[in-house]
Protein backbone atom coordinates (compact mmCIF):
# COMPACT_ATOMS: atom_id res chain seq x y z
CA UNK A 1 0.00 0.00 0.00
CA UNK A 2 2.90 2.36 0.69
CA UNK A 3 4.05 1.98 -2.92
CA UNK A 4 0.58 2.99 -4.12
CA UNK A 5 0.51 5.99 -1.77
CA UNK A 6 3.89 7.05 -3.11
CA UNK A 7 2.46 6.84 -6.63
CA UNK A 8 -0.52 9.00 -5.64
CA UNK A 9 1.85 11.49 -4.02
CA UNK A 10 4.09 11.84 -7.08
CA UNK A 11 1.34 11.88 -9.72
CA UNK A 12 0.83 15.25 -11.41
CA UNK A 13 -2.75 16.46 -11.28
CA UNK A 14 -4.49 18.14 -14.20
CA UNK A 15 -7.55 20.39 -14.25
CA UNK A 16 -7.65 21.37 -17.91
CA UNK A 17 -10.36 23.76 -19.10
CA UNK A 18 -11.38 24.55 -15.52
CA UNK A 19 -13.79 27.49 -15.30
CA UNK A 20 -14.22 29.28 -11.99
CA UNK A 21 -17.32 28.36 -10.01
CA UNK A 22 -19.23 30.43 -7.48
CA UNK A 23 -18.13 27.85 -4.92
CA UNK A 24 -14.44 28.06 -4.09
CA UNK A 25 -12.27 26.19 -1.62
CA UNK A 26 -10.25 27.92 1.07
CA UNK A 27 -7.78 26.71 3.66
CA UNK A 28 -10.42 25.15 5.91
CA UNK A 29 -11.19 21.43 6.07
CA UNK A 30 -14.40 20.67 4.20
CA UNK A 31 -16.58 18.08 2.54
CA UNK A 32 -18.01 18.75 -0.91
CA UNK A 33 -21.35 17.09 -1.60
CA UNK A 34 -23.04 16.85 -4.99
CA UNK A 35 -24.34 14.49 -7.64
CA UNK A 36 -22.11 12.74 -10.13
CA UNK A 37 -20.48 14.97 -12.78
CA UNK A 38 -21.35 18.16 -10.91
CA UNK A 39 -17.70 19.23 -10.85
CA UNK A 40 -16.46 18.09 -7.42
CA UNK A 41 -13.23 16.52 -8.70
CA UNK A 42 -12.33 19.48 -10.92
CA UNK A 43 -12.91 21.88 -8.03
CA UNK A 44 -10.61 19.89 -5.74
CA UNK A 45 -7.84 19.49 -8.31
CA UNK A 46 -7.95 23.17 -9.24
CA UNK A 47 -7.52 24.08 -5.58
CA UNK A 48 -4.66 21.63 -5.02
CA UNK A 49 -2.80 22.85 -8.10
CA UNK A 50 -2.57 26.24 -6.43
CA UNK A 51 -0.51 24.69 -3.61
CA UNK A 52 3.06 23.43 -3.49
CA UNK A 53 3.11 19.89 -4.91
CA UNK A 54 4.87 18.33 -1.91
CA UNK A 55 2.22 19.81 0.39
CA UNK A 56 -0.78 17.71 -0.63
CA UNK A 57 -1.94 14.16 -1.33
CA UNK A 58 -4.88 13.44 -3.66
CA UNK A 59 -6.56 10.02 -3.51
CA UNK A 60 -9.47 8.83 -5.63
CA UNK A 61 -11.11 6.39 -3.23
CA UNK A 62 -12.70 4.44 -6.11
CA UNK A 63 -9.26 3.22 -7.21
CA UNK A 64 -9.61 -0.59 -7.16
CA UNK A 65 -5.97 -0.98 -6.11
CA UNK A 66 -6.67 0.49 -2.68
CA UNK A 67 -6.64 -1.93 0.25
CA UNK A 68 -8.82 -0.07 2.75
CA UNK A 69 -7.45 -1.83 5.82
CA UNK A 70 -3.85 -1.15 4.80
CA UNK A 71 -4.72 2.44 3.85
CA UNK A 72 -6.25 3.05 7.27
CA UNK A 73 -3.11 1.75 8.94
CA UNK A 74 -0.61 3.72 6.86
CA UNK A 75 -2.17 7.00 5.72
CA UNK A 76 -1.51 9.23 8.74
CA UNK A 77 2.04 7.94 9.15
CA UNK A 78 2.73 8.44 5.43
CA UNK A 79 1.53 12.05 5.64
CA UNK A 80 3.56 12.79 8.76
CA UNK A 81 6.73 11.38 7.25
CA UNK A 82 6.41 13.65 4.19
CA UNK A 83 5.06 16.68 6.00
CA UNK A 84 1.83 16.59 3.97
CA UNK A 85 -0.59 19.20 5.30
CA UNK A 86 -3.58 18.64 2.98
CA UNK A 87 -5.20 15.33 2.07
CA UNK A 88 -8.04 15.18 -0.48
CA UNK A 89 -10.14 12.01 -0.45
CA UNK A 90 -12.21 12.18 -3.64
CA UNK A 91 -15.26 9.89 -3.89
CA UNK A 92 -14.87 9.22 -0.18
CA UNK A 93 -16.29 6.04 1.38
CA UNK A 94 -17.09 5.93 5.15
CA UNK A 95 -14.98 2.81 5.73
CA UNK A 96 -11.82 4.84 5.10
CA UNK A 97 -10.36 6.24 8.31
CA UNK A 98 -9.64 9.96 8.18
CA UNK A 99 -5.97 10.90 8.55
CA UNK A 100 -4.75 13.33 11.18
CA UNK A 101 -3.60 16.24 9.00
CA UNK A 102 -4.07 20.04 9.23
CA UNK A 103 -6.47 20.18 6.26
CA UNK A 104 -8.81 17.51 5.01
CA UNK A 105 -10.99 17.67 1.89
CA UNK A 106 -13.64 15.02 1.23
CA UNK A 107 -15.92 14.68 -1.77
CA UNK A 108 -18.99 12.45 -1.80
CA UNK A 109 -22.61 12.64 -2.87
CA UNK A 110 -24.19 12.77 0.58
CA UNK A 111 -23.00 14.62 3.72
CA UNK A 112 -20.89 12.55 6.10
CA UNK A 113 -21.20 12.91 9.89
CA UNK A 114 -17.66 14.23 10.40
CA UNK A 115 -17.05 16.96 12.98
CA UNK A 116 -14.98 19.95 12.06
CA UNK A 117 -15.68 19.87 8.32
CA UNK A 118 -17.41 22.73 6.58
CA UNK A 119 -20.13 21.32 4.30
CA UNK A 120 -20.18 22.67 0.74
CA UNK A 121 -23.05 21.75 -1.56
CA UNK A 122 -22.04 21.76 -5.22
CA UNK A 123 -24.88 21.76 -7.74
CA UNK A 124 -24.56 21.57 -11.51
CA UNK A 125 -24.00 24.97 -13.11
CA UNK A 126 -26.61 27.65 -12.63
CA UNK A 127 -27.30 29.98 -15.54
CA UNK A 128 -24.74 32.58 -14.48
CA UNK A 129 -22.01 29.93 -14.19
CA UNK A 130 -23.10 28.41 -17.50
CA UNK A 131 -22.49 31.72 -19.28
CA UNK A 132 -18.78 31.47 -18.44
CA UNK A 133 -18.63 28.43 -20.75
CA UNK A 134 -20.28 30.24 -23.66
CA UNK A 135 -18.12 31.82 -26.35
CA UNK A 136 -20.46 34.80 -26.54
CA UNK A 137 -23.41 36.02 -24.56
CA UNK A 138 -26.37 36.55 -26.84
CA UNK A 139 -29.92 35.26 -27.32
CA UNK A 140 -28.61 31.77 -28.12
CA UNK A 141 -27.10 31.30 -24.64
CA UNK A 142 -30.41 30.55 -22.94
CA UNK A 143 -31.36 28.03 -25.63
CA UNK A 144 -27.99 26.31 -25.12
CA UNK A 145 -28.70 26.20 -21.39
CA UNK A 146 -31.96 24.34 -21.97
CA UNK A 147 -30.21 21.90 -24.32
CA UNK A 148 -26.99 21.25 -22.39
CA UNK A 149 -28.05 21.73 -18.80
CA UNK A 150 -25.59 22.39 -16.01
CA UNK A 151 -23.07 19.54 -16.19
CA UNK A 152 -19.70 21.28 -16.73
CA UNK A 153 -18.37 18.64 -19.15
CA UNK A 154 -21.24 18.99 -21.64
CA UNK A 155 -19.56 21.78 -23.59
CA UNK A 156 -16.60 19.51 -24.35
CA UNK A 157 -18.64 16.48 -25.43
CA UNK A 158 -19.69 16.16 -29.10
CA UNK A 159 -23.39 16.75 -29.64
CA UNK A 160 -24.11 13.18 -30.74
CA UNK A 161 -22.52 11.75 -27.56
CA UNK A 162 -24.14 13.93 -24.89
CA UNK A 163 -27.24 11.83 -24.32
CA UNK A 164 -25.22 8.68 -23.85
CA UNK A 165 -22.81 10.51 -21.56
CA UNK A 166 -25.63 11.41 -19.16
CA UNK A 167 -27.21 7.96 -19.36
CA UNK A 168 -23.93 6.19 -18.61
CA UNK A 169 -23.08 8.57 -15.77
CA UNK A 170 -26.43 7.91 -14.09
CA UNK A 171 -26.29 4.16 -14.65
CA UNK A 172 -22.83 4.08 -13.10
CA UNK A 173 -23.82 6.21 -10.10
CA UNK A 174 -27.22 4.70 -9.29
CA UNK A 175 -28.63 1.34 -8.28
CA UNK A 176 -30.92 -0.22 -10.95
CA UNK A 177 -34.12 0.58 -9.03
CA UNK A 178 -32.99 4.18 -8.53
CA UNK A 179 -32.19 4.51 -12.23
CA UNK A 180 -35.65 3.16 -13.12
CA UNK A 181 -37.15 5.71 -10.75
CA UNK A 182 -35.21 8.46 -12.52
CA UNK A 183 -36.57 7.24 -15.86
CA UNK A 184 -40.09 7.58 -14.49
CA UNK A 185 -39.41 10.93 -12.83
CA UNK A 186 -38.13 12.34 -16.13
CA UNK A 187 -41.64 11.89 -17.52
CA UNK A 188 -43.31 13.57 -14.51
CA UNK A 189 -41.22 16.72 -14.14
CA UNK A 190 -43.00 19.62 -12.39
CA UNK A 191 -46.07 17.50 -11.66
CA UNK A 192 -47.70 16.77 -8.30
CA UNK A 193 -46.63 13.26 -7.41
CA UNK A 194 -46.93 11.05 -4.33
CA UNK A 195 -44.59 8.20 -3.44
CA UNK A 196 -47.52 5.80 -3.76
CA UNK A 197 -48.23 7.06 -7.28
CA UNK A 198 -44.63 6.37 -8.25
CA UNK A 199 -44.90 2.90 -6.74
CA UNK A 200 -48.09 2.14 -8.68
CA UNK A 201 -46.49 3.26 -11.94
CA UNK A 202 -43.23 1.38 -11.41
CA UNK A 203 -44.46 -1.91 -9.97
CA UNK A 204 -45.83 -2.94 -13.37
CA UNK A 205 -42.35 -2.68 -14.87
CA UNK A 206 -40.27 -4.45 -12.22
CA UNK A 207 -40.56 -6.39 -8.97
CA UNK A 208 -40.41 -4.13 -5.96
CA UNK A 209 -42.03 -3.44 -2.62
CA UNK A 210 -43.33 -0.15 -1.29
CA UNK A 211 -40.46 -0.07 1.19
CA UNK A 212 -37.91 -0.46 -1.60
CA UNK A 213 -39.52 2.33 -3.61
CA UNK A 214 -39.85 4.70 -0.66
CA UNK A 215 -36.25 4.08 0.41
CA UNK A 216 -34.95 4.63 -3.13
CA UNK A 217 -36.94 7.86 -3.46
CA UNK A 218 -35.59 9.14 -0.15
CA UNK A 219 -32.03 8.23 -1.14
CA UNK A 220 -32.32 10.01 -4.50
CA UNK A 221 -33.47 13.13 -2.69
CA UNK A 222 -30.69 12.94 -0.11
CA UNK A 223 -28.11 12.58 -2.88
CA UNK A 224 -29.66 15.45 -4.85
CA UNK A 225 -30.85 13.65 -7.98
CA UNK A 226 -34.53 14.35 -7.29
CA UNK A 227 -36.18 17.24 -5.49
CA UNK A 228 -39.71 17.60 -4.13
CA UNK A 229 -41.58 20.73 -3.14
CA UNK A 230 -44.30 20.64 -0.47
CA UNK A 231 -47.66 22.32 -0.76
CA UNK A 232 -47.83 25.43 1.42
CA UNK A 233 -49.27 24.44 4.80
CA UNK A 234 -50.02 20.86 3.70
CA UNK A 235 -46.99 18.65 4.26
CA UNK A 236 -48.96 15.46 3.58
CA UNK A 237 -50.28 16.60 0.19
CA UNK A 238 -48.70 15.38 -3.06
CA UNK A 239 -45.39 17.10 -3.72
CA UNK A 240 -44.14 18.61 -6.97
CA UNK A 241 -41.27 16.67 -8.48
CA UNK A 242 -38.14 18.15 -10.07
CA UNK A 243 -34.94 16.76 -11.57
CA UNK A 244 -31.39 17.74 -10.65
CA UNK A 245 -30.73 19.08 -14.14
CA UNK A 246 -32.56 19.64 -17.43
CA UNK A 247 -30.00 17.52 -19.29
CA UNK A 248 -31.25 14.53 -17.29
CA UNK A 249 -34.78 14.95 -18.64
CA UNK A 250 -33.49 15.30 -22.19
CA UNK A 251 -31.37 12.16 -21.81
CA UNK A 252 -33.97 9.93 -20.15
CA UNK A 253 -37.14 10.64 -22.10
CA UNK A 254 -38.13 11.72 -25.59
CA UNK A 255 -41.22 13.47 -24.22
CA UNK A 256 -41.26 17.17 -24.95
CA UNK A 257 -43.10 19.57 -22.66
CA UNK A 258 -41.31 22.88 -22.64
CA UNK A 259 -43.48 24.44 -19.95
CA UNK A 260 -42.52 21.76 -17.43
CA UNK A 261 -38.86 21.92 -18.40
CA UNK A 262 -38.98 25.71 -18.02
CA UNK A 263 -40.46 25.36 -14.53
CA UNK A 264 -37.72 22.89 -13.58
CA UNK A 265 -35.07 25.42 -14.66
CA UNK A 266 -36.66 28.14 -12.54
CA UNK A 267 -36.86 25.79 -9.56
CA UNK A 268 -33.17 24.90 -9.80
CA UNK A 269 -32.17 28.56 -9.89
CA UNK A 270 -34.14 29.11 -6.66
CA UNK A 271 -32.78 25.94 -5.05
CA UNK A 272 -29.17 26.93 -5.67
CA UNK A 273 -29.78 30.20 -3.82
CA UNK A 274 -30.92 28.30 -0.73
CA UNK A 275 -34.49 29.58 -0.60
CA UNK A 276 -37.21 27.75 1.32
CA UNK A 277 -39.75 26.87 -1.39
CA UNK A 278 -43.37 25.70 -1.36
CA UNK A 279 -46.21 25.66 -3.90
CA UNK A 280 -49.97 26.06 -3.94
CA UNK A 281 -52.81 25.74 -6.43
CA UNK A 282 -52.07 28.26 -9.15
CA UNK A 283 -48.80 29.25 -7.45
CA UNK A 284 -45.74 27.61 -8.97
CA UNK A 285 -43.38 28.69 -6.19
CA UNK A 286 -43.84 30.59 -2.94
CA UNK A 287 -40.87 31.84 -0.94
CA UNK A 288 -42.35 32.25 2.57
CA UNK A 289 -39.33 34.03 4.04
CA UNK A 290 -39.55 36.72 1.36
CA UNK A 291 -43.34 36.73 0.90
CA UNK A 292 -42.62 36.34 -2.81
CA UNK A 293 -44.52 34.33 -5.44
CA UNK A 294 -42.84 33.04 -8.60
CA UNK A 295 -44.98 32.15 -11.61
CA UNK A 296 -43.59 30.35 -14.66
CA UNK A 297 -45.27 31.49 -17.87
CA UNK A 298 -42.69 31.13 -20.67
CA UNK A 299 -44.87 32.58 -23.40
CA UNK A 300 -47.28 34.69 -21.41
CA UNK A 301 -48.94 38.00 -22.17
CA UNK A 302 -50.65 40.59 -19.99
CA UNK A 303 -54.13 39.19 -20.58
CA UNK A 304 -53.04 35.73 -19.49
CA UNK A 305 -51.18 37.19 -16.56
CA UNK A 306 -54.20 39.20 -15.38
CA UNK A 307 -56.33 36.02 -15.26
CA UNK A 308 -53.56 34.17 -13.44
CA UNK A 309 -53.23 36.86 -10.76
CA UNK A 310 -56.99 37.03 -10.39
CA UNK A 311 -57.03 33.30 -9.63
CA UNK A 312 -54.50 33.56 -6.79
CA UNK A 313 -55.68 36.78 -5.13
CA UNK A 314 -56.89 34.82 -2.12
CA UNK A 315 -53.44 33.29 -1.64
CA UNK A 316 -51.78 36.69 -2.05
CA UNK A 317 -53.94 38.28 0.64
CA UNK A 318 -53.85 35.32 3.05
CA UNK A 319 -50.05 34.97 2.98
CA UNK A 320 -49.19 38.65 2.83
CA UNK A 321 -47.43 38.36 -0.51
CA UNK A 322 -45.61 41.57 -1.37
CA UNK A 323 -44.24 40.68 -4.81
CA UNK A 324 -45.15 38.43 -7.72
CA UNK A 325 -42.44 37.67 -10.28
CA UNK A 326 -43.59 36.16 -13.54
CA UNK A 327 -40.68 34.46 -15.29
CA UNK A 328 -40.97 34.34 -19.08
CA UNK A 329 -38.76 33.51 -22.03
CA UNK A 330 -38.66 37.04 -23.39
CA UNK A 331 -41.70 39.09 -22.30
CA UNK A 332 -41.09 42.02 -19.98
CA UNK A 333 -43.68 44.30 -18.41
CA UNK A 334 -45.40 45.17 -15.15
CA UNK A 335 -49.00 44.95 -13.98
CA UNK A 336 -50.81 47.31 -11.68
CA UNK A 337 -52.57 45.46 -8.90
CA UNK A 338 -54.11 46.83 -5.69
CA UNK A 339 -52.52 44.20 -3.40
CA UNK A 340 -49.11 43.39 -4.82
CA UNK A 341 -46.30 44.39 -7.19
CA UNK A 342 -46.34 42.22 -10.34
CA UNK A 343 -43.46 42.03 -12.81
CA UNK A 344 -42.90 39.96 -15.92
CA UNK A 345 -39.18 39.23 -16.28
CA UNK A 346 -37.28 37.26 -18.97
CA UNK A 347 -35.56 34.18 -17.51
CA UNK A 348 -32.10 35.28 -18.70
CA UNK A 349 -32.43 38.51 -16.74
CA UNK A 350 -34.27 37.00 -13.75
CA UNK A 351 -31.71 34.22 -13.21
CA UNK A 352 -28.84 36.70 -13.05
CA UNK A 353 -30.64 38.79 -10.45
CA UNK A 354 -31.15 35.98 -7.93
Amino acid sequence: MEILLEEFYKTDLHAAHFVERKVQLGDESCQINGITKSGKTALIKHYLLGRKKSDYLYIDCRDVRIDVEALNTMLTRFCNQRDISCVALDNYAPEIALPNVPQLILSCETPQPVEGLETIRLYPLDYEEFLAYEHKFDSSALNHFFQLGGFPAMHRIPGDERTRYIQEALQHALEPISFDLMLLAAKMVSQKVSAFMLYERLKGERRLSKDMLYKSLETLQQRGYLHQVEKQGHARAAKKLYLCDTAVKNALTAQKHFGRLFENVVYLELLKQGYAITYDEGVDFFLPEEQRVILCIPFGNQEMLFKKIEGIEGFIVTHGVTKVEVVTMSSESSLRHPFVTVEMIPLAEWALSQ
